[in-house]
């Protein structure tokens, strides 16, 4: 699978080493570097064009909006300001950065609110980040991509190829023809950095301390930063340096694609409050796999049921879309873990348990259901449920065991 993957990569590569000098009008890439500058070549503009596109899927909002400010101070004249794209507009860049800013305040106030005040406010920047990525690969990507320019836009006659004035006269223009490789390519590039970040954001949800949130972003931050660093000193170190994140982003991307789906589905569910309309299905339900089995990675996305036969089976489509696969669990004693934050199935061996499956938030007091329905041992408290449970009845809070417990 990754084969495929790696060679809209190798045709950027090719592209930008190898593309038609063409001349003409200033493309998006070049207005973007410097509206008023001279048309580079369009292995310079490619080169600049991962650059940008990078840093853009690292921080959709903020790269964007940057790009776009920088665009606008470097228009010299009101009538070459008037001609810039919509992202370099000061009805679009100014709210972005006030919403970028609120973001930042966040996250260094952050550092002292409890989990549970700041959890809510990444679940929008969350939102923000993903609805974000969506406008810039749509809207933004193509026209970064757009490098090629026409041959003939500068040639002040036809070309006589006969040598005579009454010869067959022609001009080849295949800028569309690069044009139309460079904005998927780009798209693909996007797409796979957009992705690795994305996943910073679903880590920061998962994670209660607020200092990891903090380390993340700052990480994030400094990758960004590192991009637009190098691409100052030199188009080519930081076309570079891209594709040392395209690459190591491609590496992630299986993971990062099972933890986007994982954190799409979390935060869809919590806030619509899904559970309350949900029901447990006999013939199966959706859910997540808990911890690598065999060939099935974690937070893989399947059915989960029990088959004919008796047997505890997963159902899952490697990508979503390859062919269907079947993962059946060993015998033995499993159980419903009811925690504080999510619930999952869990195995449970010599009075220790593992977890084997994630339940989505629609499963929300649906754990006994659950259990009944797959002939699992009962439901049982677990993670930070469990240790609260535990200090209460330590204090002598709790007397009785949770009904239907193991």
């Amino acid at each position: 699978m990754k084969r495929v993957l790696i060679l809209p990569l190798v045709l950027a590569v090719i592209m930008g080493c190898a593309g038609p000098q063409c001349s003409g009008a200033q493309s998006a890439t070049e207005a973007i570097s410097s509206p008023i500058s001279k048309p580079a070549t369009p292995g310079v503009e490619m080169a600049q064009a991962l650059s940008t596109i990078t840093g853009v899927a690292i921080s959709p909002l903020l790269g964007v909006s940057a790009v776009g400010a920088w665009q606008y101070y470097q228009a010299a004249t009101p009538a070459q300001r008037a001609k810039l794209p919509w992202f370099a507009q000061p009805w679009f860049w100014v709210p972005a950065f006030l919403i970028v800013a609120l973001c930042a305040l966040k996250d260094v106030f952050g550092i002292a609110m409890p989990a549970l005040l700041k959890k809510p406010f990444d679940v929008l920047e969350t939102i923000e980040h993903k609805v974000s990525g969506l406008v810039a690969i749509g809207a933004f990507v193509p026209l970064v991509a757009t490098v090629f320019r026409s041959a003939g836009a500068n040639v002040p006659a036809p070309l006589n190829l006969s040598g005579t004035g009454g010869g067959f006269v022609a001009v080849i223009d295949a800028s569309w023809l690069g044009n139309a490789l460079a904005v998927p390519v780009m798209m693909w590039v996007f797409l796979m950095v957009f992705l690795a970040s994305n996943a910073i954001n679903i880590l920061i949800l998962l994670s209660p301390f607020p200092i990891v949130d903090a380390g993340l972003k700052l990480f994030r931050l400094v990758a960004l930063g590192t991009v637009v660093a190098t691409s100052f000193i030199s188009p080519w170190l930081g076309a570079f340096w891209s594709l040392v994140i395209i690459l190591i982003a491609w590496f992630l991307a299986g993971w990062s694609l099972r933890l986007w789906h994982y954190g799409m589905v979390f935060i869809w569910e919590n806030c619509t409050r899904r559970s309350r309309r949900f029901s447990v299905e006999p013939s199966g339900n959706w859910m997540f796999l808990g911890r690598k089995i065999n060939r099935a990675p974690i937070r893989t996305y399947g059915k989960f049921l029990r088959n004919a036969q008796g047997a505890l089976v997963f159902n899952y489509r490697p990508w979503f879309v390859l062919s269907e696969r079947t993962l059946e669990f060993p015998p033995g004693t499993y159980a419903v873990g009811q925690g504080l934050f999510y619930s999952e199935i869990v195995r449970v061996e010599g009075g220790r348990s593992s977890s084997v499956m994630l339940l989505p938030p629609r499963f929300r007091s649906h754990e006994a259901e659950l259990a009944t329905i797959l002939g699992l041992t009962g439901v049982r408290e677990t993670g930070l449920r469990a240790a609260w449970s535990w200090l209460a009845e330590w204090a002598g809070f709790k007397s009785k065991p949770q009904l239907g417990a193991v």
